[in-house]
């Protein structure tokens, strides 16, 4: 028996295989987990420079956003980032991911 694999992630995540084409050229896909996922109390600023200079960035921080990713570096920003751009946002400040992006 052969799987869609478009079918089957969009039935886990709701999206198609489309919305998550960023995922295959992505810089933290040729890298291993530890720079985006670090002990506690360890540093992620390796992660966020790569992210800086990867074309998905953008796509990536509202994937994480969407589904409430709450571990690892993602879009160049850490858990705790992260977090604060979510309460802000739901604050009514009308601060959303790419008015809060930093280069």
């Amino acid at each position: 028996m052969q799987i869609d694999a478009t079918k089957t992630l969009t039935g886990i995540t709701g999206r198609t295989g489309q919305e998550l084409a960023w995922q295959e050229n992505a810089l933290c896909a040729q890298t291993g987990p530890e720079f985006f996922f670090p002990a506690p109390g360890s540093s992620t600023r390796e992660a966020k420079q790569l992210c800086g200079a990867c074309e998905g960035r953008r796509a990536c921080l509202e994937y994480a956003l969407d589904n409430d990713e709450r571990f690892g570096v993602w879009g160049g920003l850490s858990e705790k980032e992260r977090e604060r751009l979510r309460r802000r946002g739901s604050a009514g400040t009308g601060a959303g991911p790419a008015a809060s992006e930093t280069a």
